[in-house]
């Protein structure tokens, strides 16, 4: 977009987003069935809540080490913004121009939104004048498309790695694309950002997060991000724990190629990672007892599998945008976790905050009685730790017609989607057998599946075709189907079928799993066009629903403090 088609198109944006704003907030809870688009009422779907830190745990050199962090994490911010829309940052300037508290609403929602593109309305711009998102956000050429790149690549198979890999932007030079190297392409907030990262490794007392700080700090220059994965894998008897670098691939929907820059930084939970750490010996017999034949399971990856609580202090770029996660699985590169495995890091304080302000006032709603007397916020979480483990088992390097790939490549823009179904229902699936084994109690048998199918309106309200909520609709119309879950249209309400559940949950961690074993692209978009669909009955909840907020919108302590100075 030029600079003079901004200068055209700008004064009807204002006149738009205005109009939009100026309306009351009593409209915030206007019933979805006659629904207006409207900035201000999209904004109410985020209620704030103040995420505090307690610093008096940690070290002197900790401290001042976590201030570090803090400030390179915010140039992943940076970083981001340019990642998800070329014309982000002319855009944002413009607003910022802009007085008034309708304009306060524009430019708040466009922070949490990272870019003109509403996430929890299928990425629908809300500024007049903006197009539809590219579906390779700004990692690739706006005029690009799928079988373009695909023809380069065919026509110049060399270039195929630097292409298809995570850390690259690929761009036009003429009649030719070319793949710019992020530490090039962001070279302007990452050489910040490393210097940041260097300054917290001289001041922290911790060795071990002295070295993934150097090392990720060197990876920042050149692209290569194993060593640092692999330090970040080893890190031991630490306060910190923190991730900060280019990982999720969601934003990239066109093949799911390209990492998001993001961080996250927070503090150790001692005594509840040390309650959950004889979980993670479980990895390697989960992956044995997987429900697909032998010869897709993955038994040669890494049996390492820590397990960390931990309270959030602040989280940036991807980790920040739109909806919160609860909870992360990293690192993602095959190599590492066939070598070490992979972390598990539940955030307890955010989870606790999604539970209490969106999930119970939900589920009051939509489930049977019989079920609601059952949820609780320890299956929830439960849960997510389960969610969390599988993703670090299954299929994840394949061999296709006689040649070594990944699921990713495979499945492309779907990848993603069935990734997050897989983790939710082989967690789920899994979660009897550990009862089973005393890992977790028989109470907590009883109440997972309903808190699971509560659960998933909360998830299916950040849009289905967002990764997490597209999950979540999947496994709705695939248990309803199957009669795992039921709906009473009368009291349209949802209920667990007892009699069926487990095994219908067995027969789509099956189907999900081989989707992924086979990298069978073309039954992987039959299969999701044919499950993540609104059915009547979820439209009938959702409708019922539109007064609860969608999610939380974090106010960090630490980040006031650091504005403050």
């Amino acid at each position: 977009m030029s600079k003079a088609f901004f200068q055209q198109v700008f004064s009807a944006f204002i006149i738009l987003a205005l109009v939009a704003c100026s309306k009351q907030s009593d409209d915030a809870h206007a019933d979805q069935n006659h629904h207006e688009y409207n900035v201000a009422t999209q904004l109410a779907k985020f209620t704030p809540v103040e995420i505090a830190y307690d610093a008096s745990t940690l070290s002197e050199g900790d401290q001042k080490a976590l201030i570090k962090i803090v400030e390179a994490s915010r140039l992943m911010n940076d970083i981001f913004l340019h990642q998800v829309y070329s014309e982000n940052v002319a855009l944002q300037e413009k607003i910022a121009g802009m007085d008034g508290p309708e304009m306060k609403a524009v430019q708040e929602y466009f922070t949490i939104n990272f870019g003109p593109f509403d996430r929890l309305e299928h990425n629908k711009p809300f500024l007049d004048g903006v197009s539809a998102k590219p579906a390779g956000a700004n990692y690739y050429p706006a005029d690009m498309s799928k079988a373009e790149f695909n023809k380069w690549v065919a026509d110049n198979p060399t270039d195929e790695p630097a292409f298809t890999g995570y850390f690259s932007v690929i761009r036009r030079d003429g009649d030719r694309l070319v793949a710019i190297p992020y530490s090039e392409a962001y070279k302007t907030f990452l050489t910040p950002a490393a210097k940041l990262l260097k300054e917290a490794a001289e001041l922290t007392d911790n060795s071990s997060l002295a070295t993934y700080l150097n090392s990720r700090a060197d990876a920042f220059f050149s692209d290569d991000y194993y060593q640092s994965d692999m330090d970040w894998m080893d890190l031991k008897d630490h306060s910190i724990e923190v991730v900060i670098g280019p990982y999720e691939v969601y934003e990239d929907e066109l093949f799911n190629y390209k990492a998001a820059f993001e961080s996250f930084v927070t503090l150790v939970d001692p005594e509840d990672s040390q309650k959950l750490s004889k979980i993670g010996g479980y990895l390697n017999t989960l992956e044995q007892r997987l429900p697909i034949p032998e010869v897709h399971k993955n038994l040669n990856r890494g049996s390492e599998s820590p397990l960390k609580v931990v309270n959030v202090v602040y989280t940036a770029g991807d980790a920040v945008a739109g909806v919160q996660t609860i909870a992360f699985n990293l690192p993602n590169d095959e190599r590492v976790r066939e070598a070490k495995g992979s972390k598990k890091v539940m955030l307890k304080n955010i989870s606790q905050a999604k539970y209490e302000k969106i999930s119970t006032p939900i589920m009051k709603r939509v489930l049977a009685e019989k079920d609601l007397s059952k949820v609780s916020f320890d299956a929830f979480f439960y849960h997510v730790l389960m969610h969390e483990m599988v993703h670090g088992i299954g299929p994840g390097k394949i061999v296709k017609d006689g040649r070594e790939t990944t699921v990713n490549k495979e499945l492309k823009e779907l990848y993603s989607v069935l990734e997050e179904a897989k983790a939710d229902v082989v967690g789920l699936y899994f979660f009897p057998y550990m009862v089973n084994e005393g890992v977790f109690d028989e109470k907590l048998g009883n109440e997972v599946f309903a808190s699971f199918v509560g659960g998933i309106f909360r998830s299916v309200r950040f849009g289905i075709n967002e990764a997490h909520g597209g999950a979540n609709v999947i496994s709705l119309n695939y248990l309803l189907e199957k009669g795992g879950i039921l709906f009473d249209a009368a009291s349209e309400r949802f209920s667990v079928n007892d009699e069926e559940i487990t095994k219908a949950v067995a027969t789509l961690a099956n189907e999900l799993l081989m989707l992924q074993a086979n990298g069978d692209y073309d039954a992987a978009v039959k299969f999701v066009n044919r499950y993540r669909v609104v059915s009547p009955e979820l439209a009938t909840v959702l409708a019922k629903l539109s007064d609860i907020p969608v999610d939380i919108k974090p106010i960090y302590g630490i980040e006031k403090m650091l504005s403050e100075k």
